[in-house]
């Protein structure tokens, strides 16, 4: 079924051409759907986020070790992580740990969980490690604009996807 949208998406116009005429996703559909916030602050990253930031943020916001971070970047080859990697590191986490322990394994859930759905890539495997900046502050993880964000990657990715050139 995706992949028929997905050959059905015109990049021009943004929409599916459909038999019954042209069909967009808007953000209305977006808050309706997904019930995650449409108004807010908004989510943007400056530049690209490189390994040795990635590693620094993972060490800083994660609690785990140099060589730990720099071990599961290399793994991937880029400045993310492993949803695989999350759930093996942070899964054992209970109330009686201590609270660093549970701020860092929340900070772990909310990657895994953006990663598995509103910013899922073509591996499913992966999630970047730039979407942990948004968890520093865990107070403010609900006053972004997690709805505006999410459609403009599910663009980016229909953009991507409809190219002939990739697979």
């Amino acid at each position: 079924m995706l992949l028929t949208f997905c050959e059905r998406w015109q990049p021009e116009t943004t929409t599916f051409h459909l038999p019954f005429g042209e069909m967009t996703i808007t953000l209305d559909d977006v808050a309706y759907i997904l019930h995650i916030p449409i108004t807010g602050s908004m989510i943007s990253f400056s530049q690209p986020l490189r390994v040795d930031d990635a590693n620094a943020l993972l060490v800083e916001l994660l609690g785990t070790t140099d060589v730990e971070a720099s071990r599961e970047t290399e793994q991937c080859r880029s400045p993310s992580v492993r949803l695989l990697w999350l759930r093996e590191n942070f899964s054992t986490i209970t109330d009686v740990s201590p609270d660093d322990d549970i701020e860092f394994a929340t900070r772990a859930f909310l990657l895994h969980l953006v990663g598995c759905t509103l910013f899922a890539e073509k591996s499913a495997t992966n999630v970047g490690v730039v979407y942990l900046e948004l968890f520093r502050d865990l107070s403010m993880v609900g006053s972004y604009v997690w709805g505006a964000a999410c459609l403009a990657f599910l663009y980016r990715q229909l953009m991507t996807a409809t190219r002939f050139e990739v697979r």
